[in-house]
């Protein structure tokens, strides 16, 4: 089958995550520019994890473009990152709330860690279905940012019992990494599609 299904309704979880997200935020009560100070530590959890699923819905689009075909092994790995993305509003929530408590950030991380598995999960089901002169199979290689985000998580889960700010400072820093989109994916489909 056809990826144009599996994209749209990414998107559309995406999109309801997102909006859960934002929803979680609750205005002051009181009117004043002082009143949003406490609320400092809900906005950045939210920059962060806003960034976070906006690199996975550009990352997740480069890569379903680069696929020619889907099946049902595909679907359930694709079902398998959404889940942990969905859970992602809870955490940036209960991590802003708490002011980056140890908890918290770390089972932020975990999340995050997670999600990453389950996009590599994705992404080596999907070159398992697609042969290897493929635009998929020779756009994605071997990629080190994938191997090197699960590292930087994995110790950002466990700097959060030695300090939060180091794992939200991690979390930053692979968010970076993955800030400009890998031009290999786009360049490849380009080339295909010209």
């Amino acid at each position: 089958m056809k990826t144009g299904r599996l994209e749209a309704f990414s998107d559309g979880v995406l999109a309801i995550i997102i909006t859960i997200m934002v929803l979680e935020m609750k205005a002051p009560q009181e009117p004043g520019l002082a009143a949003l100070r406490p609320l400092a530590p809900v906005f950045l959890s939210y920059v962060l994890s806003f960034v976070y699923l906006g690199i996975y819905w550009n990352n997740h689009h480069h890569l379903l473009q680069a696929a020619e075909h889907v099946d049902g092994r595909v679907l359930w790995a694709n079902l398998h990152l959404l889940f942990w993305l969905s859970l992602i509003p809870f955490t940036t929530g209960w991590m802003g709330e708490s002011h980056f408590a140890p908890w918290p950030t770390a089972v932020y991380g975990l999340v995050l860690l997670s999600a990453g598995l389950a996009y590599v999960i994705l992404t080596k089901v999907l070159i398992a279905r697609h042969d290897r002169q493929s635009v998929l199979v020779t756009a994605v290689g071997r990629d080190y940012k994938e191997k090197l985000s699960l590292l930087i998580y994995a110790v950002a889960v466990g700097a959060a019992f030695v300090h939060p700010w180091i794992s939200c400072a991690l979390y930053a820093v692979v968010a970076a990494i993955w800030f400009i989109p890998d031009r290999r994916i786009e360049e490849k489909v380009e080339e295909r599609d010209s």
